[in-house]
């Protein structure tokens, strides 16, 4: 029965959009019995259980899918231990994780890093310009990020290759099906990016510099005291959540985005023939196949949302990808458009107090890639020879697992 349940969500990950639909037509909420939660898929209703903390918990907020071995479990201890971060926490603990990072993803601070940025995403493609031919998620879709996020933090660039590939293995040993020995050899390389960030932790405390590492040592662990083991674990938590969030989901995001220009050749033609549409065509993109599909929030009392009672403990799966399309706001609501107006009011970056603090950081990095895109790249096509892209069997980070491009 577990593979049978795992094929079925992976299934529903790849394309929940039919659900989604249905369930926006339902009465109440739908129940999935693939993810034991109630999918909360209408714009109004999104938005209401995201201003709700106080009676919709984000603690449970990224529960695994995937059980580990007990072999896996006896690596983990060997890092540093899961505590709770931005993500996982309401009220006054969000706010003392969130200030740090409103403070170094301020406009200025994004506007500062935009530079690198471009010399980046430029380093990147001038690698594969000559070629003719690319995988783009792996040549440019996943490194640009990265490379952007370790600067923020303060990461040497010769770590980051490292950093990545231990982001990318933890959301694979909580959410991918491994075998045992996969699931050992993914909890070793989360414990390598854990031992790495601590040194970097230790470092900044002792010798703080102006990047957001040593913002968040100043500001989750106060003075100039040797930090205690307890805060060196929040501190690896919390560096651990900023690396992966920072990069996962902006890579999602410009694969994605890159594959439904290419997907429908007249938009591209568009955007290449008027770059004053990369800014509608950035927050259509985000609307439109939303890199963060779904986030779990529990009861913390008996609610009623939609019409549905609710006990205390219920998990609610808030579908942020299924608002998006709701019919009742937007027209054509499932049509890839970068015709549409300019509209920001989406909920591609969440909304309330856990909207995205990185959300001018990703929005810019795509608006840079499809600056130089459209620029260098103009004949840029998906390769007729390769096979047709498909989606990652996730909601945390929806994007094509390869995109075969020539031009």
């Amino acid at each position: 029965m577990a593979g049978d349940e795992q094929t079925r969500r992976d299934e529903l990950y790849r394309d929940p959009y039919p659900l989604y639909a249905r369930a926006r037509r339902a009465e109440g909420l739908t129940y999935l019995p693939e993810c034991d939660a109630w999918l909360v898929a209408r714009d109004r209703d999104v938005r209401e259980v995201l201003l709700r903390a106080e009676d919709f918990s984000s603690a449970n907020s990224l529960l695994p899918d995937i059980p580990l071995s007990e072999a896996a479990l006896g690596v983990l201890p060997r890092g540093f231990g899961p505590r709770p971060t931005v993500v996982s926490t309401d009220g006054a603990a969000h706010r003392r994780h969130r200030a740090p990072l409103n403070r170094g993803l301020s406009a200025s601070r994004v506007a500062a890093l935009l530079p690198y940025a471009r010399a980046c995403a430029e380093a990147l493609v001038d690698r594969l310009a000559a070629d003719g031919s690319a995988e783009l998620v792996e040549a440019y879709a996943r490194p640009l990020p990265g490379q952007v996020v370790g600067q923020l933090i303060g990461l040497d660039p010769a770590d980051v290759p490292a950093a990545v590939h231990g982001g990318y293995r933890a959301e694979e040993l909580l959410f991918r099906p491994l075998s045992p020995e996969g699931q050992v050899a993914a909890a070793e390389d989360v414990v390598a990016l854990q031992h790495l960030l601590d040194r970097y932790v230790r470092d900044r405390q002792a010798r703080p510099r102006d990047d957001l590492c040593s913002a968040l040592v100043a500001a989750l662990a106060p003075g100039d005291t040797e930090l205690t083991l307890e805060q060196r674990h929040e501190l690896v938590a919390s560096l651990q959540n900023l690396l992966i969030a920072g990069f996962l989901t902006t890579s999602a995001l410009i694969g994605t985005t890159l594959l439904h220009l290419l997907h429908d050749r007249r938009q591209w033609r568009m955007l290449c023939a008027d770059p004053g549409l990369i800014p509608a065509a950035v927050e259509e993109a985000a609307r439109h196949d939303t890199a963060v599909q779904a986030l779990r929030r529990t009861t913390t009392r008996p609610v009623t949302i939609a019409g549905t009672r609710l006990p205390a403990g219920a998990t609610v799966l808030v579908a942020y990808g299924s608002a998006n399309r709701d019919e009742e706001r937007y027209e054509r609501a499932g049509v890839f458009d970068i015709g549409r107006p300019e509209d920001r009011r989406h909920l591609a970056f969440g909304h309330g107090p856990h909207g995205c603090p990185g959300s001018q950081l990703a929005r810019e990095q795509l608006r840079l890639t499809l600056d130089l895109f459209i620029r260098r790249l103009p004949d840029l096509r998906l390769d007729r020879d390769a096979p047709p892209p498909a989606m990652r069997p996730t909601l945390i980070h929806r994007s094509p697992q390869a995109l075969h491009v020539t031009w």
